[in-house]
């Protein structure tokens, strides 16, 4: 009988972690998450929570981290992406957890958040006006940010019993003032009718006419009650009479008070008149007939590894198929209150046009169609067509050079001599003994690769597969398997492998954004080098940064110039005059644009490999004689160690137990 798997806290007794915060990493543990992303040391345990609670629902709260979000207000954040509110279109950096949740209480509830989402109101002031949207207020009357939570309040709550405000909804009364005046409308709205039916004098302490109308729901419904009370004889025509009064004359449910009056219903709240509410308008949609949901990610082996054979990878489209149908937006159908307002109907919001290339829009606007025979793709709200190859047969020096404007499927295998370009992904079902790939998006080797060094693979994304030995690759970005060994490895990227039985051993490997594996080198000691962080590959990514920088600094210059030229020489047309400046303008901010674009990138690459970077993480063993290399500080591996990460700390390479 297999045993069953106890899990245990691992070893933290080096550890600058507190109990409360391992209790966090032992759950994400149990869990089988990437713990890797909330182990910090700097993080609180409730941070650490809030991350570990938001990789069950696939959402990532790094760039809230970053803003400076922490603990409650993380937890608020990630309950609306889980329930997929557009929480980022509302949150600024200066917010705090109550602000959060009432935002997020809003969209939850399907009201105008725009109204008060904003950090000059505090979280009481934004309760009272979010309290007043979901009762369809006119929040207007108390949405200043000069009213205190308690003023907002008194104003609300006489909206809410269809009192006329106006006359106290002022500045210049305090909350305890303004409680007096609601009070005091309150009591006068709510008078008691008493009509004596004079028929004679002996009869008045007989007959009686008593009976109370009251609203609700903002005014938009009215109840009756009459009192059961000896000799209380209430007509149809005394309930009217006390609509007439309070301005009732929408709505009202003449069949109700006839039976009212005739059943004699004593003692009962009944429902008399009625509005009608505003019906907003359906938001414009699009509907798909092609896939989006194929799964970015394979799917995980039992050893924790990457099932790269059975991923799908990617969708296919014919010329002229319909791949999305676009549903506009819907009117309002407009209400009305029961004094016979109009209560106005939200129109649907329109969204906008679907961007991407490789497909038309019919005559009717609506319908989108592929123009061609090829993958289909879809990332960002932008649908990518592009052209793709099927080849049926095993690529060799027989099959000669392909080159493709597009993608490139390959059903069998790349053996010696095989050779593809292609300007948008290749994917190959089987393996990659030898031959060189070339593409200008991903490469994807489903089985993998093993060859005697003469692999060349060159991809500008990602490059995936089941294992590479003795390849040769370089890839902008990173680089996935489940054992990579004696290979020559560059990304910009990171490189990842992933399993328990996952291996890096033997060649160099250089990575931008460091390595993840789950084992490193092996008992016999073979070298194993590693380089991450600022090294060869990013000294020559900069390096190409600063060549670029200086042919945009060239260029600017030279619009500089043309600008001082012409505005010295200007035609004597001022359409014409205006038209060159325009131009000439627009070309010069463009080249602003670029350089701001590229010294963002310089930054952010910058960032990625400072010291703090978790440089190397070894979820397994880690073997002596292997070099690992951070920001060209050389560390050699004196003994076998497990389950740690490599960084760099005051220009030494230490590691820490992960």
């Amino acid at each position: 009988m297999e045993k069953r798997r106890d899990w245990t806290f691992p070893n933290y007794s080096n550890s600058e972690l507190n109990r409360l915060q391992m209790e966090q990493i032992h759950m994400g543990l149990k869990d089988k998450v990437d713990i890797s992303t909330y182990a910090d040391p700097s993080y609180s345990h409730e941070t650490m929570k809030q991350i570990r609670l938001s990789m069950y629902s696939s959402n990532d709260l790094t760039s809230y981290l970053d803003r400076g979000f922490v603990d409650d207000e993380l937890e608020q954040i990630r309950l609306a992406l889980e329930d997929n509110l557009p929480i980022d279109a509302w949150l600024t950096d200066d917010m705090y957890m109550q602000q959060i949740c009432e935002i997020r209480m809003g969209l939850s509830g399907g009201v105008k958040v725009s109204v008060y989402a904003d950090s000059k109101y505090n979280w009481m002031q934004m309760r009272e006006i979010r309290l007043g949207l979901e009762k369809k207020l006119n929040v207007s009357l108390y949405s200043n940010y000069l009213f205190s939570h308690w003023q907002m309040k008194e104003i609300r709550l006489g909206l809410e019993a269809g009192l006329d405000v106006k006359s106290y909804a002022k500045l210049i009364y305090s909350g305890t003032d303004m409680k007096e005046k609601r009070e005091s409308l309150l009591k006068e709205n709510k008078k008691t009718y008493l009509t004596p039916d004079k028929l004679g004098i002996n009869l008045t302490s007989y007959m009686k006419k008593e009976f109370e109308i009251s609203m609700e729901d903002d005014g938009n419904k009215v109840y009756a009650f009459i009192p059961w009370i000896a000799g209380n004889v209430v007509t149809e025509d005394d309930i009217y009479d006390a609509l007439k009064k309070k301005g009732i004359v929408a709505g009202i449910k003449r069949e109700v008070i006839a039976d009212m009056i005739g059943k004699k219903r004593m003692n009962e709240k009944i429902l008399i008149a009625e509005g009608v509410p505003a019906k907003d308008g359906k938001n414009g949609w699009y509907e798909f007939f092609v896939r989006l949901d194929l799964p970015r990610i394979p799917a995980p082996l039992p050893d924790g590894g990457v099932d790269y054979v059975n991923i799908e990878a990617f969708e296919m489209v014919e010329e002229g198929q319909k791949i999305a149908l676009y549903h506009p937006a819907q009117k309002g159908v407009d209400g009305h209150n029961v004094f016979g307002e109009i209560l106005q109907a939200s129109e649907g919001t329109e969204k906008k046009p679907l961007k991407g290339k490789g497909f038309a829009i019919d005559a009717d606007g609506v319908t989108y169609r592929s123009k061609l025979s090829g993958k289909f793709e879809y990332h960002n709200g932008f649908i990518i067509i592009s052209n793709i190859i099927i080849v049926h047969e095993d690529v060799t020096a027989v099959t000669g050079k392909l080159e493709v404007d597009g993608s490139v499927y390959v059903i069998g295998s790349v053996y010696s001599g095989g050779y593809i370009s292609a300007t948008g992904d290749i994917i190959i079902e089987h393996n990659v003994e030898a031959g060189k790939l070339i593409a200008g998006g991903n490469v994807m080797i489903k089985k993998g690769s093993c060859s005697k060094n003469d692999c060349f693979i060159e991809a500008k994304g990602d490059v995936s597969g089941s294992f590479f030995e003795a390849a040769n690759i370089d890839a902008e970005g990173d680089i996935r398997a489940n054992y990579i060994m004696n290979s020559n490895i560059n990304a910009m990227g990171k490189v990842i492998v992933s399993g328990s039985k996952g291996l890096l051993l033997g060649g160099k490997v250089c990575a931008v954004k460091g390595v993840d594996t789950y084992n490193l080198g092996n008992r016999s000691s073979i070298r194993t080098h590693l380089e991450v962080g600022q090294n060869a590959l990013y000294q020559r990514r900069q390096a190409r940064f600063a060549q670029k920088r200086e042919q945009i600094l060239e260029e600017l210059r030279m619009l500089e110039g043309q600008w001082n030229n012409i505005l010295q020489a200007l035609p004597p047309d001022k359409e014409q005059a205006e038209a060159l400046i325009k131009k000439l303008n627009a070309a010069i901010v463009a080249k602003d644009n670029e350089l701001a674009d590229l010294d963002a990138e310089v930054s952010k690459l910058a960032s990625l490999t400072n010291q703090d970077m978790k440089a190397v993480i070894v979820r397994g063993n880690a073997y002596e004689g292997s070099l690992i290399v951070i920001n060209t500080v050389k560390y050699v591996l004196p003994s076998h160690v497990s389950r740690v990460v490599f960084k760099l700390r005051n220009k030494n390479v230490v590691m820490v137990k992960l």
